[in-house]
């Protein structure tokens, strides 16, 4: 039997991590517990500030000596309740508070947290906490923390690392673990290889179950999510799986080869992670074997690491949609904020003006018919909402590889057709309440009928350019949720305003 990372010359290794395995396991994984600690963090933090505002207002006519001693006492009372709350928090809490602290009290919470316990908390926050506590920490401490990570987990880190502390980390790996450390950082940070651990365990195929256990025994502790060993032949090429389930309920004699399962799901290094998690969610897998192009096992891709892709991909199609570039600290600078949010701003404003330009144009026609005025929001607000559904249905297919070119034409007219329902039904309704409100205005009729048809072309409209607008940015190999919201917001407002008074241009003569 043979286990990636596991061999007798990593004994200096396991001892680095083993104080940071052990803080991990001894903290409270209670999911409500961390918003319950950032209330308790926030409060203490508060008490903390006030008192030492209080003790510098009162500094005048005291002692130094005497106002330092106060105020250092101060200070240690409340930092030690600090920091026995954060090691009794796992590590993705502590993270989830950091996030939620503005810059100045994140780094005094960064300060008391555990050196042994930096590296796990580093890997949980989002990047761009990360960039502002990797800011505030010395060489040494950056050492301190990293080293008590493995291969991929210091890989992970290594872009925002100075050059110089990962190679000083690196030296400190044993050889192994730095051809493990070379081969991740080689890889895209989107693909399979970016994702894989090496702790993937692999038995020879005429091995008895028996002989398994035995081996199993003889490690420490089994790699985190665990739900099977890897089956290989003589060569090292991979032949299966062999789930634990199956290793334990069967008699000791029988052999590997005979219970293992042989329809296991094989990822490449260079596959898309995104491709991986969804196959992950198909076939409700825990674990699944990392290749090379012999089939023989490099590593393995966990379901933890698969939550983490869906989670992001999650959030950057929200933030895609919103018109942001990237993730953003919540209390990043004013100007970094800015910045970050100019790019759809700017597009956002020339459409508007594009969508006054089109007012403008049927100027006299507003004059004459003034609740054209008040009515022509509804027309473009209730075809935006619309398309929105459709896209955000769309954009969701796309990701999960449903939408084809096969299929596309087809899923058009659908959605053509319930636009006119919907514009129907709707503007129909929207018609109705029209002419109740100018029933008195000799226009009240005709208003309502250009009401009903200009929310069903522009119904229409917004079902056409939810579905284009996804798969033009895909057949360019652009993210199909990058500005999607605003096209469709500037589409249905022109075309609705464009629509709903070139009606009335026509019809109120």
């Amino acid at each position: 039997m043979a286990e990636h990372d596991t061999r007798d010359d990593q004994d200096t290794a396991d001892e680095r991590r083993a104080d940071a395995n052990e803080a991990s396991q001894a903290v409270s994984r209670d999911p409500e517990d961390a918003s319950r600690a950032l209330n308790e963090v926030q409060e203490l933090l508060r008490r903390h500030n006030l008192v030492l505002d209080l003790a510098q207002r009162q500094r005048h006519g005291e002692s130094d000596e005497r106002h330092e001693l106060v105020e250092s006492l101060v200070e240690r009372q409340h930092l030690n309740e600090l920091r026995e709350r954060l090691d009794r928090l796992h590590p993705a809490d502590v993270a989830y508070i950091l996030e939620a602290l503005p810059v100045d009290d994140r780094l005094v919470v960064w300060d008391l947290v555990k050196s042994e316990r930096d590296g796990e908390i580093l890997l949980e926050v989002s990047d761009s906490v990360r960039e502002s506590l990797i800011r505030s920490m010395d060489r040494e401490e950056l050492l301190e923390a990293v080293e008590t990570l493995d291969a991929d987990e210091i890989a992970e880190l290594a872009p925002g690392l100075p050059t110089d502390v990962v190679e000083e980390v690196r030296q400190g790996l044993t050889q192994e673990e730095r051809e493990q450390l070379r081969a991740s950082l080689s890889y895209p940070e989107d693909s399979v290889g970016g994702l894989m651990d090496f702790d993937a365990i692999t038995v020879q195929h005429d091995y008895t179950l028996e002989m398994v256990l035995r081996e199993l025994r003889r490690l420490q502790e089994l790699p985190d999510h665990t739900d099977q060993v890897f089956v290989v032949d003589d060569r090292g090429e991979l032949l299966g799986g062999l789930p634990l389930d199956r290793l334990l309920v069967n008699q000791p004699e029988v052999l590997v080869t005979d219970v293992m399962r042989r329809d296991l799901l094989t990822l490449q290094p260079m596959d898309d992670a995104g491709e991986a998690a969804q196959a992950f969610e198909r076939y409700d897998l825990m674990s699944a074997p990392v290749v090379d192009p012999r089939n023989r096992v490099i590593g393995r891709v966990t379901v933890d690491e698969v939550i983490d892709v869906i989670r992001e991909e999650g959030e950057s199609e929200m933030l895609a949609k919103a018109g942001l570039r990237e993730e953003e600290d919540l209390f990043s600078s004013v100007w970094a904020s800015a910045r970050n949010r100019w790019l759809w701003l700017a597009v956002n404003l020339c459409t508007a003006f594009f969508a006054s330009r089109v007012i403008g144009a049927f100027e006299g026609t507003i004059e004459r018919v003034v609740a054209l005025a008040t009515l022509m929001p509804i027309v473009a607000g209730i075809a935006g909402n619309s398309g929105n559904q459709t896209m955000t249905l769309i954009i969701r297919s796309l990701a999960l590889g449903q939408i084809n070119a096969s299929n596309a034409k087809r899923l058009l007219l659908k959605e053509l057709a319930i636009a006119g329902l919907n514009g129907l039904v709707w503007g129909g309704v929207a018609g109705i309440i029209a002419y109740l409100l100018y029933q008195d205005s000799p226009q009240g009729l005709l208003l309502g009928f250009t009401m009903t048809l200009a929310i069903v072309l522009n119904l229409a409209v917004g079902a056409l350019i939810a579905l284009a607008v996804p798969l033009t940015l895909v057949r360019f190999d652009r993210d199909p949720a990058i500005g999607s919201s605003v096209l469709l917001t500037f589409s249905t407002d022109s075309m609705g305003f464009l629509i709903f008074l070139g009606l009335a241009t026509l019809l109120f003569r």
